[in-house]
């Protein structure tokens, strides 16, 4: 009997600054001799599995594989993650579901390699033990839910435009499209972790015909394409179900060498469910982590009922030369759409700074949290369309940049303001922002200077883009609980002083920043009884229509 090779190839992607490889491999030999299941590992590390034809068929049979099928021993202390794999790619191979065992703990040590996930999956009740204080490869992800499907190039398409309805190209059907221009850069970030900037980039979904979805349109002029990918998307959903996940965490130099030993999304169509991830062995030092969750270049990905963890904050020297935070990830979006949190929950305080925030993504489009409870939502190198509804927000708050409509209903901000628009980027938000039936407590009761929209924008960096802030504004039913803050204190702005040195005409902006047409309040009442008021700089908005109403 031939071995059967078994190539798997997944992508790797992560927060566009964390320099992670955009891919990488792993390859598995299945054969089918007479002899019992056996997993080994060559010498060049390559995987080798073998399943009998009579085993192969009772698995078939029952339509699907248990870890303990291929070797995992399932107490907590033996390495189970070549079984783990071996049970994945023969599943994968067969078309068959993956069940884990109920009760058993599977460790996971620093060995570099990754189970590939291309059939349903139900960790159930099973506990994951993911050793990171001796890592072979801190890249190399623990599961990757991968897909059959291989990227092509579209050679046909030279340019884009904004609002474009489609494109011309020949496609097997409904993909993906993810598109570069390397000739120009945006998101030029300012500040202590300032950089040059990255490539024009956009991603969006055709139809068959080449029809652009119009709920997530290109959102940028490419006069020019330096790349332009096309991945045929699943149509056929993925559910991965259960599983309680524990990290145990590195002990590796504070610096901005992230690891991303986690479940990396990279296939449309999938739901996640009931996961459970929490973390342990965190010290005084440590690298930052890429997401454990980890979702990019795909579309329509769910993460439902699960229980998340706050990472601890670690600072180090940033690209300007002095101490900056460092983020660190449980949720990582990258180039994807139609992506939601529903019903999600973090296991530690959502008010404790010790711990960051929660969520970073780039380049994505409608992002979704619905009934959560986590620390932070943030859209570092932009979000088109984000909606946050029956949730609440700890410390650090509502953080984005972007376009479209972003949406903030029935749900309780406790960070420092209910939107920051994000200083780095310049503040841009292309479109409108709807504040509706929401409690705004300022930095969860701490006396501040309380102000309903945040950031910064002095008109002097050019982030690659003209930044703008919501040409309109609608905030109505929103109950500000401002009580407790000080003899001094005079009541809550609309508006952050975007630039203290704006006071006058005088000021010269060199990339001008758009301040908004419009701000619509109704019904917007303070638990301190104090006005709202338009900004410590009422100068810069001195133009700005506000309009009251019932």
């Amino acid at each position: 009997m031939k071995p059967i090779l078994l190539t798997i190839l997944f992508f790797v992607g992560t927060l566009a600054t964390q320099g992670q490889p955009a891919s990488s491999a792993e390859t598995v030999v299945i054969t089918s001799d007479q002899k019992k299941t056996r997993v080994a590992t060559l010498e060049n590390g390559v995987l080798q599995v073998n399943v009998s034809p009579r085993v192969t068929a009772q698995h078939k049979a029952a339509g699907w594989v248990r870890y303990r099928d291929f070797g995992a021993k399932g107490n907590g202390k033996a390495d189970d993650i070549d079984a783990i794999a071996a049970t994945h790619a023969f599943a994968n191979l067969h078309g068959l579901l993956v069940k884990a065992d109920e009760g058993a703990t599977y460790y996971i040590g620093g060995k570099e390699r990754t189970a590939v996930i291309r059939t349903d999956t139900d960790f159930g009740t099973a506990a994951f033990l993911i050793d990171d204080t001796e890592v072979q490869n801190r890249n190399a992800s623990v599961f990757t839910v991968g897909s059959d499907r291989k990227p092509f190039k579209l050679e046909t398409v030279s340019s884009l435009k904004r609002n474009q309805e489609k494109i011309e190209a020949p496609l097997p059907g409904p993909c993906l499209i993810t598109v570069t221009n390397a000739r120009v850069k945006q998101y030029i970030r300012f500040g202590l972790n300032q950089n040059n900037g990255s490539s024009q980039t956009d991603i969006f979904v055709v139809d068959k015909n080449g029809n652009v979805d119009k709920n997530a349109p290109i959102i940028w002029d490419f006069d020019q394409i330096t790349e332009i990918t096309a991945l045929p998307i699943d149509e056929k959903p993925l559910k991965i179900t259960g599983g309680r996940f524990t990290t145990i965490a590195n002990k590796a130099e504070s610096k901005y060498t992230y690891y991303n030993r986690n479940i990396a999304i990279r296939r449309s169509n999938v739901l996640v469910e009931g996961l459970e991830h929490r973390i342990r062995g965190e010290e005084d030092h440590g690298a930052p982590y890429g997401g454990f969750i980890n979702i990019g270049d795909c579309s329509y990905v769910t993460v439902k009922n699960a229980t998340l963890t706050g990472h601890r904050t670690y600072s180090t020297i940033g690209a300007a030369g002095k101490p900056v935070s460092m983020g660190s990830y449980d949720l990582s979006v990258n180039r994807a759409l139609n992506v939601s949190f529903v019903n999600c929950r973090q296991t530690n305080d959502i008010n404790d700074s010790k711990y960051w925030g929660i969520l970073g993504s780039n380049f994505c489009k409608n992002l979704l949290y619905d009934n959560c409870t986590l620390s932070r939502f943030d859209a570092h190198q932009g979000v088109a369309n984000a909606t946050i509804r029956n949730s609440t927000l700890g410390h650090m708050g509502i953080n984005a940049i972007g376009s479209g409509l972003l949406l903030v209903e029935n749900s309780t901000i406790r960070g420092r303001s209910v939107v920051n628009l994000r200083s780095d980027y310049g503040s841009t938000w292309q479109g409108e922002l709807i504040i509706r039936n929401c409690q705004f407590v300022p930095a969860n009761g701490k006396p501040i200077s309380a102000a309903l929209i945040g950031g910064s924008n002095s008109g002097q960096h050019d982030f690659g883009y003209t930044c703008y802030m919501p040409e309109r504004i609608t905030i109505e039913n929103l109950r500000i609980d401002d009580s407790g803050h000080g003899e001094n204190y005079q009541g809550p702005a609309i508006f952050a002083n975007f630039n203290p040195e704006k006071t006058d005409s005088s000021y010269r902006e060199k990339f001008p920043y758009v301040v908004p047409k419009e701000v619509i309040l109704r019904n917007v009442t303070t638990a301190s009884g104090k006005a709202l008021r338009i900004s410590d700089n009422p100068f810069m908005f001195r133009e700005v229509r506000v309009t009251t109403g019932p």
